[in-house]
């Protein structure tokens, strides 16, 4: 079986389009048709039919792709594994990342990486985490850097790093300049919260029920930046944020923060896998790479 004539059939299947694989692959669609044509010879029946739209797979061409994707996916794991017998570990990683602890840890990796395994390419996807969830299950992420409300229990996630939660002001706030403040004062804040749905958002809106009091959402915003910038700008406004989303403002003197407490909302940050496969050498080294950063930083995801 042919590596590239499986690769494009199944670029064939997921476009539903030639032209769109031409257009991809820079070449002319009537090149693309002849090679789909000639890999359909060899299964006794066609795999698309035509419609006015592109393609559609048929039913022999369902079950073709479905038997044709794990090996295509075993074989180019082998591969791998082979030139990473020679000595050189070679292969993309993508990783999935919130973006709070996007910086410095992609750069610092992405160095490490160039420096000890230039055959390691990297692939950098930034989002919130339940878009990351549902990519790790899907697979389309080797590795997914995450909140979670809980320490990870299983082989599939590793724990870096336990962050606490902070109120986060404008400078000269009389409330942000304690060390520490009871959630309960939250109660009649206006406040700057992230968007639903959001596991965090869930999370603040819960803790302030325990409580007996709803948070005065004044404004949201997914982008934590936004949320920043507007209490640093705008006296009397507040939002809720883990330390690194604002450690590079706190040192230029931007915001003002105090740890929240009673309750503690503790956050883990780990390092997770897919629960169905191998890793790649190529994404265990990554790994690794994002453990030792980590642990050289204090378990922190910032540098010291």
């Amino acid at each position: 079986m042919n590596v590239a004539a499986v690769r494009l059939f199944l670029e064939v299947v997921e476009a539903g389009s030639l032209s769109k694989v031409a257009a991809r692959r820079q070449t002319a669609q009537s090149h693309i048709s002849r090679q789909i044509t000639d890999f359909e010879s060899g299964f006794g029946g066609p795999l698309f039919r035509r419609t006015g739209r592109g393609v559609a797979v048929t039913e022999l061409g369902a079950r073709v792709a479905a038997r044709l994707r794990p090996w295509l996916q075993e074989t180019e794991q082998m591969a791998l594994e082979l030139k990473s017998d020679s000595g050189r570990i070679v292969g993309r990683v993508t990783l999935g990342i919130i973006p709070t602890a996007a910086h410095p840890l992609t750069t610092r990796l992405f160095e490490r990486l160039q420096r000890d395994h230039p055959g390691i390419s990297l692939d950098v996807v930034e989002a919130q985490g339940t878009e990351l969830d549902a990519l790790l299950d899907s697979r389309s992420l080797d590795l997914a850097v995450l909140f979670r409300f809980s320490k990870p229990s299983g082989r599939d996630e590793k724990l870096l790093s336990s962050v606490s939660t902070y109120l986060v002001s404008a400078p000269g706030d009389p409330l942000t300049q304690q060390p520490t403040l009871p959630f309960s004062r939250l109660k009649g804040l206006r406040l700057v919260l992230p968007r639903r749905p959001s596991h965090w958002r869930n999370a603040l809106d819960e803790a302030a029920r325990g409580l007996g009091f709803q948070l005065q959402s004044v404004a949201e915003a997914d982008s934590l930046t936004v949320q920043r910038t507007l209490v640093a700008n705008q006296r009397g406004l507040y939002s809720i944020l883990g330390p690194y989303s604002f450690a590079e403002d706190l040192r230029a003197g931007k915001v003002q923060a105090t740890k929240l407490v009673r309750p503690d909302l503790v956050r883990h940050v780990t390092l997770a896998t897919p629960r169905q496969g191998k890793l790649t050498p190529a994404c265990k080294v990554a790994a690794q790479t994002i453990q030792a950063l980590v642990k050289s930083w204090g378990n922190q995801l910032s540098e010291p």
